[in-house]
């Protein structure tokens, strides 16, 4: 079993290609958690994207996944909560970059902008990829700073 612990989520508009990468991760046996949405039914992608921010955030999780139509919208929410450094990825290049310069902690991603091959491409680069740290690590500090208002 992999160590790393995943929580993931998505709206309406997600929720096919959450289904696609449940089952990559069930493979590869990630341990992870579905909050939700279970079934096409129109939800608000704030709600979801707060739980799996959550849950990334109090150090239940290591990493989580969110997936709306576009993976903006369940981006911005997931990035409200401090120390969430959500990250959209739409080839594998932004995944790698986002981990290795950003260290994000949540990928997002739009299942009406790719198909579900690259959509595993990306998390599997992702989940694979670690913080390169050095003068990133500086970086992703100045954010903390920013979040908790000591950038001054």
């Amino acid at each position: 079993m992999n160590r790393l612990k995943i929580a993931i989520g998505s709206d309406h508009g997600g929720f096919k290609l959450k289904e696609e990468i449940k089952k990559m991760l069930q493979e590869k046996e990630y341990d992870f958690k579905d909050f939700g949405t279970f079934s096409e039914e129109s939800v608000d992608y704030p709600d979801i994207a707060l739980e799996v921010a959550r849950a990334v955030q109090d150090g239940s999780y290591d990493r989580g996944i969110l997936i709306c139509g576009t993976g903006i919208g369940i981006g911005i929410a997931a990035n409200k909560l401090a120390g969430i450094r959500a990250a959209l990825c739409h080839d594998t290049f932004s995944a790698r970059a986002s981990r290795e310069h950003n260290n994000a902690n949540i990928l997002t991603m739009g299942e009406r902008v790719i198909g579900p091959g690259l959509a595993r491409d990306i998390v599997n680069v992702w989940l694979e990829t670690g913080f390169a740290g050095g003068r990133h690590a500086r970086r992703v500090e100045k954010i903390n700073d920013i979040e908790k208002g000591t950038n001054q």
